[in-house]
């Protein structure tokens, strides 16, 4: 996943114990505890496959690694290719006289590492128990042991979370409903992108290209982490996003600020308060028209919202905030709401660098997330509609001095490849299929999310396919997704094993016809 909201370790373990886990049918759960160093040794395997989306020879790897694990777990499997980038990995399993066929999605690629940060090499997955504070580490079980592993041990290496595990655990889903005479109710088909930590650029493509392969009814995108509560989610949107960088030129030298202030426009200065006028104190984007296009959050939406766990007081107090945007507004409705964020700005030096001179240019650094109705185009004219309003000759390419001699102020403004939000409706038909199939599985409501913060290009996947997305995330939410030590915790593999199991066999005579 690109874009995530990562919240404090330390506030994602206090909030975490008192959750239960799931519990689904106890064949699929006495299954699994048979042959869990196997599960392990499997997962590991894959993990030791290093995968990130520039080393062809990994890549190239881990797409036959993938082909061989489908069609071990009785998956017809095919590569999808458009060109020479990494390729996704297609399986295939038709369930006589289903009327549903949904796709579960995962990506093989994962990001960069840098090695010497780790506490163990990246592609040499390494599991680890709880010893006092710290951690230490204990040899993975022969896969053909019988012994029960420590829940709460984790497994460390690169995309063992995001999103190896989830691979595993569908497969091993499959499995266990063979093994116990049970089927799934659904047609099945396994999507396995290969660029999704590159940005997708071949995305759509791929999926116009093979667009009769992967027709289904819904999609299953088994990304991202559960509710930092240990609890299951649901997750039915994400926002758009989109970048923007911004140039505002003064001089064509640095200059003596006692000799020139006051006379030298200061670009500094200038941008600064066009940043200003886009956003206020509180968040809300002050351009006009760009509300116009936002979608009413539902009443359904809001009843989500304000049933989820709050984590925002634990979390004011782990990062020393004071208070919030909005008067201290739930995270949650927060998010449901576009945002235009200042990444960073740079203009001349500052402490002991600083000079008493005129900088020859500033720059800002902008992101923005989107909302449905939202789109990258429309919000594009906006924001260049404001820079002009605001006195700015608005190039895209750098100024040259015949440019900048005709007007009096020139702003670049470099657009970011975006892509819009995405939102199913909490009552679309497949949304009230998965709540029930999954309400009659867990001890306790599933958790319903009606958006991300973070980014996915869902909206892709959904122009191309005309499909309905839902997320169904089984990682834990500390699990150091695109960081150092990324782990995966054991419990959440084996309730992943029992979600992804219960949807197989369930969905199907949930979904209205």
């Amino acid at each position: 996943m690109l874009a995530r909201i990562v919240l404090p370790l330390a506030v994602m373990a206090a909030a975490a114990s008192p959750a239960k886990a799931p519990t689904p049918g106890g064949a699929v759960r006495a299954w699994r505890q048979a042959r869990e160093p196997a599960i392990v040794r499997e997962l590991a395997d894959l993990a030791a496959i290093p995968n990130v989306a520039s080393d062809s020879a990994g890549i190239r790897q881990n797409v036959t690694a993938l082909v061989a694990l489908l069609e071990k777990h009785g998956v017809r499997a095919q590569v999808l290719a458009n060109g020479p980038w990494p390729p996704a990995v297609f399986g295939e399993l038709a369930t006589p006289g289903a009327r549903r066929t949904v796709v579960f999605y995962a990506h093989y690629d994962g990001q960069p590492v840098t090695a010497s940060e780790w506490s163990s090499p990246p592609w040499e997955p390494t599991l680890r128990v709880r010893d006092g504070s710290g951690w230490r580490t204990v040899p993975i079980p022969a896969a053909d042991s019988r012994e029960r592993m420590d829940p709460e041990a984790r497994l460390f290496a690169r995309s063992v979370s995001d999103d190896k595990a989830p691979i595993v655990a569908m497969l091993r889903a499959l499995d266990a409903l063979r093994a116990t005479g049970r089927k799934p109710s659904v047609n099945l088909k396994f999507f396995f992108e290969g660029e999704e930590e590159a940005g997708s650029p071949h995305l759509r493509e791929l999926l116009l290209a093979h667009r009769g392969a992967l027709g289904a009814d819904a999609w299953l995108f088994c990304d991202g982490p559960v509710h930092p509560s240990r609890r299951p989610q649901l997750v039915f949107g994400v926002r758009g996003s989109m970048g923007l960088e911004l140039t505002a030129y003064g001089p064509a030298r640095a200059l003596h600020s006692g000799h020139y202030g006051n006379w030298a426009p200061n670009p500094a200065a200038l941008l600064v308060r066009t940043l200003a006028s886009m956003r206020d104190e509180d968040g809300r984007v002050l351009i006009e028209g760009f509300y116009d296009d936002v979608r009413p959050v539902t009443a359904a939406e809001r009843e989500a919202v304000a049933a989820l766990p709050s984590q925002d007081e634990a979390l004011r107090q782990e990062l020393a905030l004071g208070a919030t945007e909005a008067g201290n507004a739930p995270s949650y409705e927060r998010i449901m709401l576009p945002a235009l964020n200042i990444r960073g700005l740079r203009a001349g030096a500052v402490a002991a660098a600083a000079a008493n001179a005129i900088p020859t240019e500033a720059r800002a650094s902008i992101d923005f997330r989107l909302v449905p109705n939202q789109t990258p185009e429309r919000v594009r004219r906006l924001v260049e509609a404001h820079l002009a309003a605001q006195g700015w000759f608005v190039v895209h390419d750098s100024a040259d001095a015949a440019v900048r001699m005709a007007h009096a102020r020139v702003m670049r403004a470099e657009w970011e490849g975006g892509y819009a939000a995405y939102r199913v409706p909490l009552d679309a038909p497949v949304a009230r299929a998965l709540r029930a199939c999954l309400d009659a599985t867990l001890d306790q409501p599933v958790l319903l999310v009606p958006t991300l913060g973070g980014s996915l290009p869902l909206s892709i996947f959904a122009d191309a396919l005309d499909a309905p997305l839902v997320t169904v995330p089984i990682v834990n939410h500390d699990n150091s997704q695109h960081a150092k030590d990324e782990n995966l915790r054991l419990q959440n593999l084996w309730d992943g094993i029992e979600l992804y199991a219960a949807i197989m066999e369930g969905l199907g005579s949930r979904w209205p016809k």
